[in-house]
């Protein structure tokens, strides 16, 4: 299958596959070729030490949304890999139940990079993250390093 025909697939399911999404109770509400959008309701069990959403929460809908919308561009047998993730926090979040939108996007995608990015609104279209992200990407025809240690002789 390819990435876009893998995602789809999920909606398709009883239940998410066992992941983050599963974990944290993220949805993903929408795909598309080179998009990818999540959705996710906060609760008292995502606070930080100050009592708000924790950052790490943002990160991951981010990171899900970014690396989501460049696998939906991927062949059959490739797969990624995040190799840099970069968030701006906007607003504050509460834990009671907020509603938060995530929409992934790729900017660019090369034989063996990706970028992409993503935004995350309130239920209300208040932003309160953004973020990039670069991918490493592996295709199903890409062969492993070739050991520099010589073969053993039988």
């Amino acid at each position: 299958m390819s990435g876009l025909e893998l995602l789809r697939s999920y909606s398709t399911m009883e239940q998410p596959p066992p992941s983050i999404v599963r974990l944290l109770g993220m949805e993903l509400t929408r795909v598309a070729f080179g998009e990818a959008d999540f959705e996710l309701t906060t609760r008292p069990l995502f606070a930080n030490p100050l009592g708000a959403v924790h950052g790490g929460i943002a990160a991951t809908l981010l990171d899900s949304a970014m690396g989501c919308a460049v696998h939906s561009t991927l062949e059959a047998g490739a797969w990624y890999t995040t190799l840099e993730l970069n968030v701006n926090y906007v607003r504050t979040v509460r834990t009671d139940g907020q509603k938060l939108i995530a929409e992934g996007r790729t900017v660019h995608v090369g034989r063996s990079t990706a970028t992409a990015e993503a935004r995350i609104h309130d239920r209300f279209g208040h932003l309160v993250a953004h973020g990039t992200t670069t991918c490493l990407i592996r295709r199903a025809n890409d062969r492993p390093a070739r050991s520099a240690a010589p073969e053993e002789e039988s």
